[in-house]
């Protein structure tokens, strides 16, 4: 499945691109087929202009994100390999917290994570290297005018499925143009009111590379909820607390104020970045007063 457009689907069959639709039971039993979805024709419609779905396969990982305004999550892409948190270095500035709240979905749904740090070209990357790497995860450099990191982010997609998400304005349009020429995606104009993008992908789009694999182009966005995780797990969300996790002197430890709390402890050894931490306070809170699904 490469993208759903209203009523009917994009395909990819045998290495060509065909439309289709949901058929018979599919239409009742399939809640959402997303891109990245493995799904299943109805024979006879194989030599039709327009395939039938009758089902679909089961995921093996899936990329969830919040319903905008709502309760309850919403599938943004399926059977994802990695995904990769695109930012800019400049225009927008980089927000922090709101990387690390799409590091935390990605933990959140087992899927590995890196993060790209787009227009170097415009501002120096290293803040925002320094806070990440520490945290264990790996950060590209690029600058999709110039060509900086292209060929090494392009070698950390090919043979994967890959998502590739991130607040509006931050240059995934222009970064899968760069790695894949000839795309001609959208690039949306800064609101120089705003300074924020202008959200010209609307829907996950699964595009395919020319030397292999799938990245999804996702819509851009500046508020991410992870009211869904469950708080007691929140610290594994965050790879630089996991070796510390259960060593802290109360089992039960939020890592916030007991004593003897082995995460905190990080913070003074400088393994821990603050804003990594404060990133952990402040997603902690949302989830102490969130309502549950039930609620």
């Amino acid at each position: 499945m490469l993208a759903r457009e209203g009523g009917s689907y994009r395909v990819l069959v045998e290495g060509i691109e065909r439309t289709a639709v949901l058929r018979g039971k599919a239409k009742r039993e399939v809640d959402r087929a997303v891109a990245g979805d493995r799904v299943r024709f109805d024979p006879a419609t194989l030599t039709e202009d327009v395939l039938g779905i009758e089902g679909v396969e089961p995921r093996h990982s899936i990329l969830e994100r919040r319903i905008p305004g709502g309760r309850g999550t919403r599938a943004v892409a399926a059977n994802v390999d990695q995904v990769v948190v695109v930012t800019a270095a400049a225009d927008p500035l980089p927000i922090p917290q709101l990387i690390d709240r799409l590091l935390i979905v990605a933990e959140a749904n087992d899927i590995p994570a890196m993060v790209v740090v787009n227009k170097c070209d415009l501002a120096s990357a290293s803040p925002v290297i320094v806070h990440l790497e520490r945290a264990g995860y790996e950060v590209i450099a690029t600058a999709a005018r110039s060509g900086l990191g292209i060929d090494l982010l392009r070698s950390r997609l090919v043979g994967k499925e890959s998502v590739l998400t991130g607040p509006s304005g931050a240059g995934k349009s222009s970064l899968l143009n760069a790695l894949e020429p000839g795309l001609g995606l959208r690039v949306g104009e800064i609101s120089a009111k705003l300074r924020r993008g202008t959200h010209t992908t609307v829907t996950a789009a699964m595009i395919p590379l020319a030397e292999g694999g799938f990245v999804a182009d996702t819509p851009g966005f500046s508020e991410v909820g992870v009211w869904a995780i469950d708080r007691a797990h929140l610290d594994e969300c965050f790879p630089e607390f996991v070796p510390r996790i259960g060593t802290c002197r109360f089992d039960d430890c939020t890592h916030r104020t007991e004593p003897g709390c082995a995460v905190r402890a990080l913070l003074d050894t400088g393994e821990l970045h603050p804003e990594r931490y404060a990133s952990y306070l402040t997603v902690f809170t949302e989830l102490e007063v969130s309502p549950r699904d039930w609620e």
